[in-house]
């Protein structure tokens, strides 16, 4: 693995790490470390990175903020992608918006706001990045991000890179083609957005996120929701109704704000997180019958 990070240092191709602790690069500060950890520098760096991985055969993995993300405490073999910053590219015209997988969904949600642009306002207190939300259809509030994409270009797992429309992303709820059927990672994403009037935008997306600050525990480090809801239950609510707020395993719990969400107290490990979870579905089968689908995603050396 060392030769592999010495010969992308070569190239030039984006800010790269050897043996970089992925705590750093989460939400939930949790994370063994990556081989090899990269910040690519443009779409075109990507593909020079992938013509080495192909051919090394080098296994490898693309995160983006971190959110929504639990990453094992053994770390991640090979190379990590991360698509942050320099994928943040924005170009609006009219009322369609091109923009990199790097750019923070909030600001892209308040930029939007400013220019009296309608769309994306239940987008105003969701963390993570473009790219992320597009790959889960991330949303909030009766409204997700299949309702505004026109289509995505996007980085398959055999390298190649192609655009590929709303209906070939085949949404539903929280769920794309891309993350079983047709593996994939969203580089860029063309919106279709609506004219409105800019007051009215912001005061609702100003809303949406008191709502979320007040209901949510962002102030500790998490992951965001662990559970998809199983409709037309809700997990927080069943979360709550077994009494299991608060409940902790090791530095992971149950958050006392919100159900849904498991916060790291300080000295968090995967492990305690993932038994956790365990845990939870576990009691809620056993209380009612259903069976919790998580929501993050888990990745990593097992």
């Amino acid at each position: 693995m060392e030769r592999n990070y010495e010969q992308l240092i070569e190239l030039n191709v984006g800010n790269v790490k050897y043996n970089e602790p992925l705590k750093y690069h989460t939400t939930i500060k949790i994370g063994g470390p990556a081989d090899i950890l990269i910040e690519p520098y443009s779409i075109e760096a990507i593909e020079k990175i992938m013509k080495v991985i192909i051919k090394g055969e080098i296994p490898w993995t693309v995160i983006g903020r971190g959110s929504n993300l639990l990453v094992s405490d053994k770390g991640i073999e090979g190379v990590v992608l991360k698509l942050n910053k320099e994928l943040d590219h924005l170009d609006i015209h009219e009322n369609q918006v091109t923009v990199g997988a790097g750019y923070s969904l909030i600001v892209l949600a308040t930029q939007l706001s400013k220019k009296g642009l309608k769309g994306l306002e239940f987008a105003g207190g969701i963390p993570g990045s473009v790219g992320g939300a597009v790959y889960m259809n991330a949303g909030a509030h009766g409204m997700d991000l299949s309702t505004i994409l026109v289509k995505a270009k996007v980085l398959f797992d055999d390298g190649t890179i192609s655009w590929v429309t709303k209906e070939e992303m085949k949404y539903s709820y929280r769920t794309s083609v891309l993350q079983k059927k047709r593996p994939g990672i969203v580089l860029e994403a063309i919106l279709q957005l609506e004219a409105g009037d800019k007051h009215s935008i912001q005061n609702e997306m100003q809303v949406n996120k008191d709502y979320r600050k007040e209901t949510q525990p962002w102030s500790n480090p998490c992951a965001g929701s662990i559970f998809r809801n199983p409709l037309p239950e809700y997990a927080g609510k069943l979360i709550e109704t077994a009494g299991l707020k608060g409940y902790t395993i090791g530095g992971a719990k149950i958050s006392e704000l919100h159900g849904n969400f498991i916060v790291n107290n300080g000295n968090a490990s995967a492990e305690d997180v993932r038994r956790l979870i365990q845990y939870i579905q576990q009691t809620i089968y056993d209380l009612y019958g259903i069976r919790m689908e998580t929501e993050i995603e888990i990745i990593g050396r097992k």
